[in-house]
């Protein structure tokens, strides 16, 4: 049961990364928003690395080309998934957005199935189905009948790609022949560090404003990528050690931090539907831990 314990911590930070973001985004642009989720994160992510060593020795890893291309599939999916998620920021409030997001789950469910030979028991697949419609109520403008298309769409586009990231991250981590903290510390430096250096890249040619602007944010650009490389420490080794829809369905938990900042730090209001939305997710997260 190591990975609930994961699955919370990366689910308590991302509440908190998401906040940070959606603070951002209301001055900096979606990418440049990407950005600042990744732009400190790789000294931590190898003081975290080394740290393992110095804990627990153990060899050096051999990078094929199968892991490679888990790590580089990977890392640009996640860059579309956050921008698309910044984007719902901008559409919808900070806890509605986030939670659209969380469609993942389900999504990672079906494609891991179907592609990955990810094998779910009957009551995991009851969870990650109520789960998903938790999510599909907290997307929701004005209650079912009030629903956005485009901002479903959005929502959907990046629940997928945040799926498809989840479940190439568990692929090139079981692709290392290491301990378990270890194959999921490497891959988590690898990502960030090849995210950093592509969209700095990016932006430095093509929208070098952005990079000004956080620069000139660096309390909150600092705050994002904190919370962002230790939540994402907790996803990557959850999913070194269970299924990737499991993880993500408990992960929905984080839609109870949400909430509780969304009222407390950004006071944003949430509608009893909302509420709803999370007994449901409460339900799932239950059920796919006593599968």
């Amino acid at each position: 049961m190591l990975w609930v314990g994961f699955t919370v911590l990366a689910a308590f930070m991302q509440s908190w990364r998401n906040a940070f973001q959606s603070k951002l985004s209301k001055d900096v642009s979606a990418l440049g928003v990407t950005l600042a989720r990744f732009l400190w994160a790789s000294p931590i992510a190898l003081c975290y690395l080394i740290g393992l060593y110095l804990w627990q020795p153990a060899a050096l890893p051999n990078f094929n080309a199968k892991f490679l291309a888990f790590i580089v599939s990977a890392s640009l999916m996640q860059i579309l998934a956050t921008a698309l998620m910044v984007k719902l920021f901008q559409y919808q409030n900070y806890a509605v957005g986030a939670g659209l997001a969380k469609s993942e789950a389900l999504v990672a469910a079906i494609l891991g199935v179907f592609f990955f030979g990810t094998q779910l028991s009957l009551l995991g697949w009851v969870g990650v189905m109520i789960g998903g419609v938790a999510v599909f109520m907290l997307s929701s403008v004005n209650g079912f009948k009030g629903l956005s298309v485009n901002i479903v769409a959005i929502g959907l586009a990046s629940g997928t790609a945040f799926a498809l990231t989840s479940l190439w991250v568990r692929e090139a981590s079981l692709n290392l022949d290491l301990p378990f903290p270890h194959r999921a510390a490497w891959v988590l430096l690898l990502v960030i560090s090849l995210q950093t250096v592509l969209l700095l890249a990016y932006l430095t040619f093509k929208d070098k404003a952005s990079v000004v602007a956080l620069w000139q944010r660096p309390k909150l650009t600092l705050l994002t990528s904190i919370a962002s490389c230790l939540g994402s420490i907790g996803w990557f080794s959850a999913m070194s050690l269970q299924a990737v829809p499991y993880v993500k369905t408990l992960g929905q938990v984080e839609i109870f931090f949400t909430m509780l900042i969304s009222l407390l730090w950004l006071g944003e209001k949430v509608k009893v539907k909302d509420i709803l939305g999370l007994v449901l997710i409460a339900v799932a997260a239950i059920m796919v831990m006593w599968q």
